[in-house]
């Protein structure tokens, strides 16, 4: 049992996780879905479910980062463009889904917030390792208060994206991504904004 074995756990629990909850998913599902033996499972993760959880959060978090970065690295405009693309994006995916991809934290973070204290604490370090990735972006485009408005971002795309998950309806991350795109755009430098960068 090797390192792909476990990357195919994080994987396939991420993916359950996302779709149906951290409660509603069983261990032997998680193993049927990454097509591992079930004793891989203890082997990789001695602690059971919320060992698995928080691993999962945590490979989560970094693979979207790293979504993120590259949606930045690509967006021409700057920081706001590049912020309107990750809310369209996951439009585009959530709706290709079936409505059933939301955001890999959110969904156990509403669950763990009273439930499992480790849990929670992955799911906090998640989201605030995504406002600081962000924070220093906005800030070395001279987009300020960076931090007050990654906070901003954070909290405008998750609430979109439950409104849209739920509401079978893309127009809530639509009509956020055009507001927060346009909030961000405002506080570049005066000459940044006057040039149309």
């Amino acid at each position: 049992m090797g390192s792909d074995t476990r990357a195919r756990l994080l994987e396939a629990a991420a993916r359950l996780f996302r779709e149906q909850g951290y409660a509603a998913t069983g261990l032997k599902q998680i193993t049927a879905a990454a097509e591992a033996p079930w004793g891989s499972l203890y082997h990789f993760f001695p602690g059971g479910k919320e060992q698995l959880g928080i691993a999962t959060v945590g490979h989560s978090g970094a693979r979207y980062q790293r979504l993120f970065d590259l949606v930045y690295e690509r967006a021409e405009g700057g920081a706001d463009e590049a912020v309107r693309d990750v809310f369209r994006l996951s439009a585009e995916a959530l709706e290709a889904s079936g409505w059933a991809d939301g955001c890999p934290i959110a969904t156990v973070a509403l669950e763990a917030a009273t439930t499992s204290e480790p849990l929670r604490h992955a799911c906090a370090d998640v989201f605030a390792g995504w406002r600081a990735a962000t924070a220093r972006r906005f800030a070395s485009e001279g987009i300020e208060p960076a931090d007050d408005l990654a906070t901003y971002v954070f909290a405008a795309f998750e609430g979109a994206l439950i409104l849209s998950r739920t509401g079978h309806d893309t127009a809530p991350l639509r009509v956020t991504a055009g507001i927060v795109a346009e909030t961000i755009r405002q506080r570049r430098p005066r000459s940044e904004k006057a040039s149309g960068v």
